[in-house]
């Protein structure tokens, strides 16, 4: 199944990366790699993760602080990524 990431996912992540590697070069570059691989697993098993507070979404917990929260339509939306302590929905 195809993965696509919406722009403002993609801007929020990037903004997430951002804020650790001023902090941690390395541990940005971890959170980086787990938030990829997790998204070719995802492609694999789309379902295999919890439903989300959001109707008609699910969340996927990629590391213990950050979720993926995503739509399967067909494909996969990736439609934000967030700090576990952010409001959501």
């Amino acid at each position: 199944m195809q993965v696509e990431w919406q722009p403002e996912a993609r801007a929020e992540l990037l903004k997430i990366l951002d804020y650790i590697s001023d902090r941690n070069l390395v541990a940005a570059d971890r959170l980086s790699q787990a938030i990829e691989g997790a998204t070719v697993t995802l492609a694999q098993h789309p379902h295999l993760y919890r439903m989300g507070r959001a109707p008609g979404t699910r969340e996927m917990v990629v590391h213990p602080n950050y979720l993926i929260i995503y739509q399967v339509v067909g494909r996969i939306n990736i439609l934000s990524v967030l700090h576990a302590r952010q409001e959501y929905p």
